[in-house]
């Protein structure tokens, strides 16, 4: 646990079953693109990069955005392969087991 109570990175991944066989049938180098993703997810202070810049120093291609503008503590999109593909999760934040869990993966 941190200093403010909550547990900090690597964070618990979680994958909806649609998503999980989305990611499944996508051809293995998008699969690669997206265990780089998830890397980044879990690894991330705050998986929500919330605040100005906060996802500069994602690889080139990988950006993350809020869902809607007006809800910035929900869900996020991750956006990469230079927007081509996405991932959409969200961040539960509980004291104990805090996840992020994936809802949806896009690829084109």
């Amino acid at each position: 646990m941190t200093g403010d109570g909550f547990m900090g990175p690597p964070w618990q991944m979680d994958w909806t079953l649609k998503a999980q066989a989305v990611r499944d049938a996508l051809p293995e180098h998008v699969r690669k693109t997206i265990d780089a993703v998830r890397a980044e997810l879990v690894t991330a202070k705050d998986p929500y990069f919330r605040g100005v810049d906060t996802d500069a120093d994602l690889p080139e291609g990988m950006k993350v955005q809020p869902v809607r503008s007006d809800l910035p503590k929900g869900s996020r999109v991750f956006l990469f392969d230079h927007g081509h593909g996405w991932l959409h999760y969200t961040f539960v934040r509980r004291t104990e087991d805090p996840q992020i869990i994936v809802e949806e993966i896009f690829w084109q």
